[in-house]
């Protein structure tokens, strides 16, 4: 036998084994369906520090905003071998940088704003009719839903709701004309050129609309850090002393589906916080900017549902909208004895809620939480997606 003849053996054989093999995997196929499934949290891979540095969540800034000064035009006459005057060659200066405020879906805060912010000034002109270059805009990433609003009578001018859109918070100034601009038949060669001209002077109270997709609301010391510890990256200051969390932290929960739920950790709230005892519309204003709420209620105590009462009673006196929120009452501290039958009597007291028991500390029924609130997330984008529509 020729060893061409061995070769196309050899090669017939391999591809009748990769067709059985094909043929083999395809009747190993199942199909299974994707309806009504949810996404899971993914885990985490890396270790998360142990470092308290977090970093609190920025809602309210006010701020100066100035546009870019305009460049100056030049005065200059035109000199050359055969006419020592021949005429006026300044050129104009460029225009400053506006600066704009853009929404972006990937920012959450609004700790790219500082207390003033200047536009770039565009450059001066020079001789030979050379025209100074105009600056470029100063483009500020806000997170949508930012409301601007002016420092001096709190008119909002501006509403950033869509990914992408603008608001011009201050003009640059234009650039001065240089000599050549001048020149007339009554004056072939002016010694005069503008200054450029001052950008605009802007002051404004940036709020954020809705800083989270949920936002943990309790009482001091119910466990919300602890929860937001254990359902993410985020390293809010967690202590056994009563109002341990003064401004919110935020926290981002990957699911397999590629999407990030924010959850806003918030201050601690007592009772008459809406009559503004210690902080208390401080901290209330936060809830408001919550598209969902989860109530952690301390299930160690007794009567966990006065909780849930006192602060449905606060929440609801500050804002009556937030009634129509989603919520969820989560019911901590499972593990601690007793809190079972306190769980119990809570489901009872508050049937028309879901109640969920859990233990922050142990990572008790969390993967429950965490597929509940992808539901919510997931009902509330097709709600919204089907109002733009």
């Amino acid at each position: 036998m020729s060893r061409r003849m061995l070769n196309s053996q050899i090669r017939t054989c391999f591809n009748l084994i990769l067709k059985l093999k094909s043929v083999h995997s395809v009747h190993q196929l199942k199909c299974y369906s994707t309806e009504g499934a949810v996404a899971q949290p993914l885990k985490r891979v890396k270790p998360k520090s142990t470092k308290q540095t977090a970093r609190p969540l920025l809602d309210l800034v006010q701020l100066e905003v100035v546009g870019g000064n305009g460049g100056d035009g030049a005065i200059s006459l035109l000199s050359n071998l055969c006419t020592e005057n021949a005429g006026p060659d300044g050129g104009n200066g460029g225009n400053g940088g506006h600066v704009i405020f853009q929404a972006c879906s990937n920012i959450r805060d609004l700790s790219n704003l500082k207390a003033r912010m200047t536009g770039s000034a565009g450059l001066n002109g020079r001789k030979k009719d050379c025209h100074g270059r105009s600056a470029e805009h100063t483009i500020v990433k806000v997170p949508l839903g930012t409301v601007i609003k002016r420092a001096f009578d709190e008119l909002v001018v501006g509403d950033l709701t869509e990914d992408g859109a603008m608001f011009v918070a201050a003009r640059g100034g234009a650039g001065g004309h240089g000599n050549a601009y001048f020149k007339s038949d009554t004056n072939q060669t002016p010694m005069v050129a503008e200054l450029g001209g001052q950008g605009e002077t802007m002051q404004y109270v940036v709020e954020l609309k809705c800083m989270a997709d949920f936002g943990l609301l309790g009482l001091p010391n119910a466990g919300k850090s602890t929860l937001l510890q254990a359902i993410s990256r985020a390293r809010p200051k967690v202590a056994s002393y009563p109002f341990t969390t003064l401004d919110p932290y935020l926290g981002i929960i990957h699911y397999d589906d590629y999407e990030q739920i924010a959850v806003a950790d918030l201050p601690g709230i007592v009772e008459d916080s809406h009559l503004n005892r210690g902080l208390g519309l401080k901290f209330l204003r936060h809830a408001e900017r919550c598209a969902a709420l989860l109530l952690v209620v301390d299930a160690a105590r007794d009567e966990p549902w006065s909780q849930v009462n006192m602060l449905r009673k606060e929440m609801y006196a500050f804002s009556p909208a937030l009634e129509e929120r989603d919520q969820i009452v989560v019911a901590n501290k499972v593990d601690v004895p007793g809190a079972e039958d306190n769980l119990e009597q809570l489901k009872e007291h508050l049937s028309s809620d879901q109640v969920i028991g859990i233990s922050a500390k142990h990572g008790t029924n969390l993967l429950v939480l965490l597929t509940v609130k992808k539901k919510i997330y997931d009902r509330n984008s097709r709600a919204l997606g089907s109002i733009g529509n």
